[in-house]
């Protein structure tokens, strides 16, 4: 069997690996256009701070190492055409100073072409100083150009967005932070709980605006500022933290269905070609409470999707799970993670919400270093518990996972606030913070259903009145 991978990012590499791990003698060929692979994008901003000490330490692997468990890597190589009724591609690679082009049968294909910055259509966005970020090389070229600048801007406060600007801010740079929309991490928080993040930000000397959309980059060659409305921003360097789009040119050669966003696959990876699979960013998923098309550009989701399309290409049975993207950051000393929907996404995919929301201990009170914790548990009108939202110094990952299985259970707050959880002065209070939103949720469903009833009796007796 003959395995053709496009792709060396975590969804790739891991399919192949998975491949390997259950087919001992599968012909398998990775082909990326990238020079360093097996290394994690999650980390360059890490690397920025400080907190990483080079880029070179994010490279798990080099191809040398897939080579010794009969995985051939290919770098530095574009596929330039899928021929899908002959089961060959072809790519140019770079050898030198030369390109060579070469053909590749395959039996099944994988592509995991991940996904490319957005680039906005503004002026300026191709001055020098002007940097996007998804590669290593997009971080080596940002820290030696930050090294000679003083002040930065970065255009977008989602994930990415908001730990480069504290990379780049532990590197003694001025940093500014835009969004278009009236809060940060949109996606993930809603804005009670981003303001949170955004005050702990803004204390460490972070600039953000929000509202206003960058409408055009200043400079002649270089970068000389930014222009919000209008008000002008200085800068030496401006990153372009603006989100990725998929990159499905790959499946679209191939004849493979596109759905709303990316590549449309089954519970199985397949593509609508039957031997064509597709993992990471570049493909549709299901959202665990909508059941709505949506995108998980995580690379945990990566990983898991290629676990499946790996045992059903070698002929076991296994199926993707819809998402509740859930996700973690670090910020400084600050964490905060989400899961499931917020409460702003819940009402505009039309499911009524109640929140119960604690501000609680991450340990005893009296135990030294407590610190504070912000928890915001999201569930439908029945109770039923369908996101949650967590801020904290400390231990939000463990509790934004605990939260991943009651979701997925389809817990309701009042089972949960019934849960036995562990105790110990030093590492959680002896009620979780998680049950108290729970029990708090519980609290204001309840009073709307005493509200609802009493409105009912209201009605009723109005009703007799009349009748009378």
């Amino acid at each position: 069997m003959k395995v053709v991978i496009i792709g060396g990012g975590a969804g790739g590499l891991s399919t192949a690996s998975n491949i390997r791990k259950y087919d001992e003698n599968a012909e398998i060929t990775v082909i990326t256009r990238d020079e360093h692979i097996a290394y994690s994008p999650c980390a360059i901003p890490y690397v920025l701070c400080g907190e990483v000490d080079c880029f070179e330490s994010i490279i798990m692997h080099e191809p040398e190492d897939y080579l010794e468990r009969n995985i051939n890597v290919i770098t530095r190589a574009e596929v330039v055409e899928v021929k899908e009724a002959e089961n060959t591609i072809k790519y140019h690679l770079q050898e030198g100073q030369n390109v060579v082009q070469n053909e590749l049968e395959y039996d099944y294909l994988v592509i995991a072409t991940g996904g490319s910055p957005f680039i906005p259509p503004m002026e300026g966005c191709y001055l020098d100083g002007v940097f996007k970020i998804r590669t290593i090389k997009d971080g080596q070229q940002i820290m030696g150009w930050a090294e000679k600048s003083k002040k930065a801007i970065v255009v977008g406060a989602g994930l990415i967005g908001l730990e480069i600007a504290f990379g780049l801010k532990n590197m003694g740079l001025d940093i500014t932070v835009t969004e278009m929309l009236p809060q940060i991490v949109p996606r993930s928080l809603d804005p009670d709980m981003a303001k949170i993040v955004q005050n702990y930000i803004e204390k460490l000397g972070i600039n953000v605006i929000l509202g206003k959309p960058i409408e055009k980059i200043m400079g002649e060659t270089m970068v000389e500022g930014a222009v919000l409305g209008e008000e002008e921003l200085e800068a030496d360097m401006l990153i372009l933290a603006t989100g990725v789009r998929p990159e499905i040119a790959m499946a679209k050669m191939a004849g493979c269905d596109i759905g709303r966003w990316a590549i449309e696959v089954n519970e199985k990876m397949q593509t609508s070609v039957p031997n064509i699979y597709a993992v990471g960013d570049c493909v549709e998923v299901f959202d665990a409470i909508t059941g709505h098309n949506t995108q998980s550009p995580l690379g945990s989701t990566a990983v898991r999707q290629s676990k499946i399309a790996a045992k059903n290409i070698v002929g076991m049975k296994a199926e993707f799970k819809p998402v509740l993207n859930s996700m973690v950051s670090k910020i400084g000393n600050l964490e905060f993670g989400a899961v499931g929907l917020t409460a702003t996404l819940a009402l505009q995919n039309g499911i009524k919400v109640v929140s119960g929301k604690k501000k609680a201990l991450t340990k005893a009170r009296y135990y030294p270093g407590a610190k504070r914790i912000d928890v915001k548990m999201v569930c439908d009108m029945n109770g039923k518990i369908i996101g949650c939202q967590i801020i904290a110094e400390e231990r939000v990952a463990e509790r934004i996972d605990t939260m991943s299985l009651a979701i997925a259970q389809g817990l309701t707050c009042a089972e949960l606030s019934n849960m036995e959880f562990s105790y110990a002065p030093p590492v959680s209070m002896v009620i979780d913070p998680i049950i108290l939103a729970a029990e708090d949720a519980c609290e204001k469903l309840k009073r709307l259903q005493k509200r609802k009833e009493n409105n009912k009796d209201s009605v009723n007796k109005n009703s007799n009145n009349l009748s009378s």
